[in-house]
């Protein structure tokens, strides 16, 4: 079994290992996006109900980072992902059984709680990289997640469409079983930084959040972006089951490769982060948000329009996520697995957020009101550049 050293370089086959895997587990929290519909037609709950579904899910994640997360300073890496991958099969399994909204809710917990495999591997990938290459493989491996992001999408449409929504959660089950025997394989040892209680490790946590206000900064403002891209998603098989599309979940996996392409051009962005900066590259993020709700809401009765606003929403998340996560990581490189915990869980609440009120804004003022709800999470980071130039920026 290979072990890692700090600082001393990983090899290219285990950060492709990370980046597939973190793509397949990541991906459990989007595969139900554009089965909504379908879920809503053949259950019999309403649309409410099948949006908290999305929710729940990256409510779960965000327990998962907040809980589990922590434990990969104190206890076995390797360990903690096999665990959670066996749990994630299971899961998967029940959702594609559930007959009613509180055995999906249940299901939906425990599976996004268990995909936090992604959250390990970006701190492995910063930690254990040689000085130089570090923003590079974190940037290498998050961009692996969030193709994994915006692919589980296409997917999902795809085998919704043709073969049921069931069957798509037959089919993660068998993924994680896969990654399973891949962990077992090729999982590498690393060090622990923290010796003691799990509680005491929790306080720790707080600890860092309390006297660290630029974590606090660099978590909330990609938060902010984040809510912005997974509204467009959010109610989009919705919006395309109207006029003029009139369109399945096919249709959705079709704008899900966009996203795609998206998050292919942006897999670059790490390598720029130390020559443009936090701060530059945030904007940079928010802006491109900024545009892309514009475009859906003057084109959104549009392929042309939708595919344009999701790519320069995706690219603007990840400009953000990945130079701010690369500036939290490198406030405490002793604690890099507590660190992320702050900023992951910060960023999937932040997710959740944007997925409950873009499902307001469409139940209120329809695609409008969607449009309504990405603009002003985009703004919202955009005004926290702004208040970190006025009181750090030097």
């Amino acid at each position: 079994m290979i072990k890692l050293t700090p600082d001393k370089g990983i090899p290219r086959h285990i950060l492709l290992m990370m980046a597939a895997l973190g793509a397949f587990t990541v991906a459990n929290l989007y595969y139900n996006q554009p089965l909504l519909d379908l879920i809503c037609r053949e259950t019999g709950i309403t649309q409410v109900q099948a949006n908290l579904i999305t929710v729940i899910t990256q409510t779960g994640y965000a327990l998962g980072l907040l809980f589990v997360i922590p434990l990969a300073d104190m206890i076995s890496a390797r360990r903690i992902i096999v665990t959670a991958m066996t749990i994630a099969a299971v899961s998967a399994i029940a959702i594609a059984c559930a007959d009613s909204a509180w055995m999906l809710w249940g299901a939906s917990l425990t599976l996004g709680i268990s995909s936090i495999m992604p959250q390990l591997f970006i701190p492995m990938a910063t930690l254990y990289s040689r000085q130089e290459n570090k923003s590079r493989n974190m940037g290498f491996v998050a961009s692996g997640i969030m193709i994994g992001i915006v692919s589980a999408r296409a997917v999902s449409g795809f085998v919704g469409e043709w073969l049921g929504w069931r069957s798509m959660f037959f089919i993660v089950s068998a993924l994680m079983v896969a990654g399973l025997v891949v962990t077992l394989a090729m999982m590498p040892q690393v060090s622990l930084s923290f010796h003691g209680t799990y509680r005491g490790l929790m306080r720790t946590v707080g600890q860092i959040f309390v006297s660290h206000p630029r974590i606090r900064l660099y978590s909330l403002r990609p938060a902010m972006g984040f809510a912005s891209m997974l509204a467009i998603w959010s109610c989009m098989a919705f919006h395309l089951a109207q006029s003029p599309f009139y369109a399945g979940s096919d249709a959705v996996g079709l704008l899900g490769l966009c996203g795609v392409i998206g998050a292919i051009a942006a897999s670059g962005v790490g390598k720029y982060v130390p020559k443009v900066g936090i701060l530059r590259m945030s904007v940079i993020g928010g802006s491109l948000q900024l545009l892309a709700w514009a475009t859906a809401w003057m084109y959104g009765d549009s392929y042309a329009g939708l595919i344009t606003a999701i790519m320069l929403a995706d690219i603007g998340a990840q400009c953000q996520q990945i130079s701010n996560q690369s500036g939290c990581l490198r406030q405490l490189p002793e604690a890099t697995n507590r660190v992320n915990t702050i900023f992951m869980t910060i960023l999937f609440v932040g997710g959740s957020l944007g997925t409950f009120c873009a499902a307001i804004g469409w139940s209120h003022a329809g695609w409008t009101g969607v449009c309504l709800v990405g603009a002003c999470f985009a703004s919202a980071s955009l005004l926290l550049s702004c208040y970190e130039r006025l009181s750090y920026h030097d």
